[in-house]
């Protein structure tokens, strides 16, 4: 599991008093960055590889400023060439979102989507997710 700590700031608190719901898509993706840094290492936008496919978000409980948000990242399932995130935002305890995101290893310049690294799944496999079931 990845883990990424994030202040929530002022400007992201909306009219009702909470995190806006806009906001925590970008929170996620921002927890994403060590997955981005497998597939390019140099963050070059000339040579990246993940493209997003689809984004799933289940909003569960507020979240509010003034205490951190802790996102858990999980590696759910790896394809051929995709892979599927089960992600997890935490305040104080409790569980405020949850989601899926799945992304594809895709070449730009072939304009085609290609298999994972052997060394990539590797890594990416030390992050399974297991439900409690299965733990």
């Amino acid at each position: 599991m990845y883990r990424k700590i994030i202040e929530p700031r002022v400007s992201e608190t909306d009219g009702v008093g909470h995190i806006n719901n806009t906001t925590l898509p970008v929170w996620l993706e921002a927890a994403r960055n060590p997955i981005f840094k497998l597939f390019t290492p140099d963050d070059s936008f000339e040579k990246w590889r993940m493209i997003i496919l689809h984004v799933s978000i289940d909003y569960r409980s507020q979240i509010y400023f003034g205490t951190d948000v802790e996102i858990y990242t999980w590696v759910k399932r790896i394809g051929t060439s995709s892979l599927e995130l089960y992600e997890e935002i935490h305040q104080n305890g409790t569980l405020c979102t949850k989601g899926t995101a799945i992304y594809v290893n895709y070449n730009q310049e072939e304009k085609k989507s290609e298999p994972i690294p052997t060394w990539i799944r590797e890594q990416l496999e030390e992050h399974l997710y297991r439900s409690e079931e299965e733990q």
